[in-house]
């Protein structure tokens, strides 16, 4: 979502990707120290075998146990002591550990992300933990560049593991043997069911992805303006509309919902509040309320996380934000509640979970990108950049296995009497 056409693949920069930029490990021997003694005290208990150089072995799992290999110990905990939040991820980019089942190693960390780290030393979080940068704050600047960083990546590698609609977000399965595509047309219909879309109905879409949901609305007879941020996505989605002969239906536009103008039916939005930021969520609900007409409906798609948890981590600086989704902040579903309250007339009329989808979800991208990690090689990006998206892929999906992480769709009515006031 950025007006700056910026591609980040090493063939289309001067300068190095951060993934490639990733240096040797820092020294801090006392730091290193701290941490080899607080990752031994958090995995006593977890049911996963590691391994170390020299027959040593931790963890409580047993041989059939997800393996975590630790191959350069000196290097993984001396970046586990320099910042944990993102030397661990750094550390596998790096190679200094290897998983044959990453995924499924990941989720019992993810499953005791609370208390990983003993109570007493939670208090020195403020102290330890690495600030957020100024670029974390979703201006409309900032905002062009971080979802450039990320979106503007290659449309040529989101197309090697998304499914044929280019749908970058959780599809709602059935059942196990459900093929991707059918559970992701089943997730944009049912949000589009959440906002009344129909025929001659004047739809918003902010974030438009590659088009997947507004070619959806506009084979349901409605008219669609779409917002995006990122030009590699606009150039490629008024492609697919116009090969899809919906041109006339669909306007996707380069610019920020903050800039968006007039009243509309419905407006949807699927997993784009992620890239707001706390402090401008009440910007974007009163936006979603400002361009609802009297009468019409919101349909909100987003990934959540436990409000005690957004509370304890919101200032946190980590490896998704440093590598995947710089300026990315997850609400709570309270928050959600709490901003629709105070800053819109709109009403929740539905809401439901399917946290575990989003789990299939990722593990068929990561499966579907390993696979096919000769055609992205073959882009020119490095080796280092497939540790990066495996890990994230994985780290993604064990969050979402181990019911720390959620994804919710709510649907909002705005009632023509509160309209009134």
């Amino acid at each position: 979502m950025t007006a700056a056409p910026t591609h980040l693949a090493p063939a289309d920069s001067q300068a190095t990707p951060p993934w490639d930029a990733l240096g040797a490990a820092p020294n801090s021997p006392l730091r290193a120290y701290i941490a080899r003694r607080l990752f031994r005290h958090a995995v006593r208990h977890l049911p996963v075998r590691i391994t170390l150089p020299g027959g040593v072995t931790l963890g409580a799992g047993g041989p059939d146990a997800p393996l975590m290999d630790i191959l350069r110990p000196s290097a993984f905990f001396h970046r586990l002591g320099a910042d944990a939040k993102i030397g661990f991820g750094e550390s596998y980019m790096a190679g200094d550990w290897n998983s044959p089942r990453l995924a499924d190693l990941l989720t019992p960390f993810a499953e005791r992300m609370a208390t990983l780290v003993p109570t007493p030393l939670q208090a020195f979080r403020r102290w330890v933990d690495a600030p957020k940068p100024g670029t974390a704050q979703n201006t409309a600047p900032n905002a062009r560049q971080n979802i450039s960083r990320h979106y503007d990546l290659s449309n040529d590698v989101f197309g090697t593991f998304l499914d044929e609609t280019m749908t970058y977000s959780s599809a709602l399965f059935r059942d196990s043997a459900e093929d991707l595509r059918t559970a992701q047309e089943r997730k944009i219909d049912q949000i589009l069911d959440l906002a009344g879309v129909r025929t001659g109905t004047r739809v918003l879409e902010i974030g438009t992805g590659w088009g997947g949901l507004a070619l959806r609305a506009a084979d349901r007879g409605a008219q669609v303006t779409s917002l995006t941020l990122s030009s590699e996505q606009q150039q490629l989605a008024r492609e697919r509309i116009a090969a899809a002969g919906h041109g006339d239906r669909v306007d996707v536009r380069l610019e920020d919902y903050r800039d968006a103008e007039g009243q509309y039916d419905a407006v949807v939005s699927v997993e784009m509040i992620e890239a707001v930021g706390s402090e401008y969520w009440p910007t974007y609900f009163a936006t979603l309320d400002r361009l609802t007409a009297p009468g019409g409906r919101v349909g909100l798609q987003a990934i959540t996380m436990p409000h005690d948890r957004m509370l304890a981590t919101r200032r946190s600086h980590t490896w998704i934000h440093e590598y995947i989704f710089p300026g990315g902040e997850l609400p709570s579903v309270e928050s959600v509640e709490h901003a629709a309250r105070d800053h819109t007339t709109l009403e929740i009329t539905d809401r439901h979970a399917f946290g575990l989808s989003y789990a299939d979800t990722l593990e068929r991208w990561r499966e579907t990108f390993v696979h096919r990690w000769d055609d992205v090689a073959a882009l020119e990006f490095s080796e280092r950049f497939r540790r990066m998206w495996e890990f994230y892929l994985a780290y993604s999906e064990a969050g979402f296995r181990s019911r720390y992480l959620d994804v919710w769709q709510f649907g909002f009515r705005k009632n023509r009497e509160h309209a009134a006031h």
